[in-house]
């Protein structure tokens, strides 16, 4: 049995960020990722303002600008015939007046580079978590399956539940989130474009009475979501391909050949959509982070950013008691108090946007630019305003002073 001072369960953007921060601390820190590498398709490849002046503040700025990447300055909206202006980062404050493109294996493995520097950071990759050890109420230790097949316990005062929407970590804890609605499921596909924008990216959505889809122009492809009512994929798949073809067509004026590229319905992607928050994020022994915390709606793609802004505080409450050996359930605690308040009120905000645009666009019962949009895009400084609530966030963190070079 092996011990180390915290098992990170799950190598996403908070998992690593946790494990990196806390190992700058000086805190012994293993990350257990169940896959082999960090290659997936469809994840939130969005890093926010408030993120990019963190990388600056930990020494990684330079390191990460020279990664490939589009800017996002404006988010753009067609409803119902007209176009507004939602959000426009270029009225941020600071040196980053836009979200960053870039695929987020890209943005791990830059991490995962920094935190391998660190004498006490161990990152374990195929390595599966199947369980934790409680003893006298307490979690004491992670189960993990080795690339191998071979089983090992270990043991740690404090697990870091960092594994998402459907965390193994967080069941097994017996938490369970209190759940929200939602009116829609996600089809996630790619269409290729030639265009060359010159390294800005575009957002653009399109909401008429029925239909609903946004897409991302990521250089050579358009990374698109199309929305369905929640519960209808079976259904509509039952159609034939051409069908989905002639939407797109329909929404973003997309050519023939283009639109070819998605040839059957094995190219388009699924997500169950869920929203949920835990009433209590921690157990004696374990703390939620992220997703397996709070499972954010797609909408406005906020959730990497509040995963990473959690994994600040929590490095930043919990690397003293975890290096003087007395961290308690009130440390924990901690961590949830300060990032409730962000994590709530993000949440009631996607909710609205449910209610006002996604729902009546959906139901086919939308037939114009709800009130509140049509202000934001008539006043520009209010479209500066919302940029800053999504791209920068209700309550930012800043990197403890243990983790700044």
């Amino acid at each position: 049995m092996t011990y180390e001072q915290v098992c990170v369960v799950g190598g996403g953007p908070a998992g690593m960020m946790a494990g990196l921060l806390l190992a700058r601390a000086g805190v012994r820190v293993t990350v257990v990722e169940k896959h082999a590498d960090f290659l997936r398709d469809f994840r939130g490849d969005t890093v926010h303002p408030s993120t990019l002046r963190l990388l600056d503040e930990l020494g990684l700025g330079e390191r990460f600008a020279r990664l490939p990447h589009r800017k996002l300055e404006q988010m753009r909206m067609r409803i119902a015939g007209d176009t507004l202006v939602v959000a426009d980062f270029r009225r941020l404050p600071g040196r980053h007046r836009y979200i960053a493109m870039v695929p987020q294996w890209d943005f791990l493995d830059l991490l995962a580079e920094a935190a391998s520097a660190e004498p006490t950071f161990t990152l374990r990759m195929a390595t599966e978590f199947t369980g934790l050890r409680v003893e006298s109420g307490r979690i004491t230790g992670a189960h993990l399956r080795n690339p191998d097949g071979s089983t090992e316990t270990l043991d740690t005062a404090l697990v870091l539940a960092c594994d998402g929407r459907d965390s193994a970590a967080r069941a097994a804890a017996g938490l369970r989130q209190d759940m929200f609605e939602v009116p829609m499921d996600v089809w996630w596909l790619r269409v290729p474009t030639a265009a060359d924008t010159a390294g800005t990216a575009q957002v653009f959505a399109r909401f008429d009475a029925g239909r609903a889809a946004v897409t991302l122009d990521r250089g050579d492809y358009y990374q698109t979501s199309y929305l369905i009512p929640k519960g209808s994929d079976a259904k509509l798949r039952a159609r034939d391909i051409r069908w989905l073809r002639d939407e797109l067509a329909d929404l973003f004026d997309w050519t023939p050949e283009a639109l070819a590229a998605v040839r059957s319905w094995d190219d388009v992607k699924l997500l169950e959509v869920t929203m949920g928050r835990l009433p209590t994020w921690h157990a004696p022994g374990l703390l939620c982070l992220g997703d397996a915390a709070h499972t954010m709606s797609p909408v406005g793609g906020v959730g990497v950013n509040l995963a990473i802004q959690d994994a600040v505080a929590a490095a930043r409450i919990l690397a003293a008691p975890l290096l003087s050996g007395r961290l308690t359930s009130a440390d924990l605690a901690k961590v949830q108090r300060r990032r409730h308040f962000p994590t709530a009120m993000t949440q009631k905000s996607q909710l609205n946007e449910h209610e006002l645009l996604l729902e009546p666009a959906l139901d086919g019962t939308l037939t114009g630019a709800p009130t509140p949009l049509r202000i934001i895009d008539r006043f520009p400084v209010l479209a500066g305003i919302s940029a800053y609530v999504g791209g920068i966030g209700l309550r930012p963190e800043r990197a403890p002073a243990f983790a700044r070079p």
